[in-house]
């Protein structure tokens, strides 16, 4: 008997999605016949160039947007709105955290919202600040913080609540060289630490190579699909000096150079 999928597993399967455009007269796919399947607890990496549909194709898992056709489904439900089992951590984190709010209330802020008693918001929120290394900040506000130090915060927020799924949209996209790198060593450890099911999206073959389990190549738009998926068979934390990480960059980079 086939076991029943896990609540973090994700299966995609003739996804479309599409936008009526009348005074054309066609019908627009942004994404077309998508199909994939994520197991609980893997890492797995949307990468394609932009404008390819990868944020799209996150929204749809999200349950932000409606899909055309096909089906998106976590665990054994159905997506069709956005639930409390995933959580989507955003390029910009300016627009998530409230100006307002210091470090310790912006990642107690869903928790207040559940009524989590304040002993009990305190014990979490001490647990993932320490997780992604901001002790020590509790009591300072957004505007105290760096860029590396606020996607810190947005990662501790959404760790709080406990998703199964944590779906990030080039998170790292708008920090330096060297604050992604170190974002990007924190969220593999986090990652490894909790058997959370990660969607990452990025345009970065290098980003890719140094976080997935596996990689999905998604062809330039219009109607964009997963075309190929890579696994990725590199311990971590991953060198890019490693003749295997180049011959595999040479690989994927092939795609985007046909």
């Amino acid at each position: 008997m086939e076991a029943a999928p896990r609540r973090n597993e994700i299966r995609i399967e003739r996804l479309d999605k599409s936008y009526a455009q009348p005074a054309a007269g066609h019908v627009h796919y942004i994404i077309q016949d998508v199909n994939l399947s994520v197991k609980g607890g893997e890492f797995f990496v949307l990468l394609g160039p932009s404008g390819c549909g990868k944020s799209t194709l996150l929204s749809l898992i999200a349950g932000f947007v409606s899909k055309t056709s096909g089906q998106v489904r976590v665990g054994e439900q159905e997506v069709e709105r956005p639930g409390q089992d995933r959580a989507v951590v955003f390029q910009q984190a300016d627009s998530s955290l409230f100006p307002w709010l210091t470090v310790r209330e912006n990642v107690e802020f869903g928790l207040r919202m559940k009524r989590v008693p304040a002993a009990k918001r305190k014990e979490i929120s001490d647990r993932y600040i320490a997780m992604v290394g901001l002790q020590g900040h509790e009591s300072k506000f957004p505007r105290e913080l760096s860029g590396g130090m606020k996607q810190r915060v947005q990662l501790a927020r959404v760790l709080s609540n406990d998703p199964a799924i944590l779906l990030m949209d080039e998170p790292f996209g708008a920090l330096d060289a060297m604050t992604r790198r170190t974002m990007q060593r924190e969220l593999t450890r986090i990652w490894a630490d909790t058997d959370k099911t990660v969607i990452f999206v990025t345009h970065d073959i290098q980003e890719a190579l140094l976080l997935g389990g596996r990689i999905g190549i998604m062809s330039a738009g219009p109607s964009s699909r997963i075309t190929d998926v890579y696994e990725v068979e590199l311990p971590y934390p991953r060198d890019i000096a490693d003749p295997a990480f180049h011959r595999l960059f040479n690989q994927i980079q092939a795609h985007f150079d046909e």
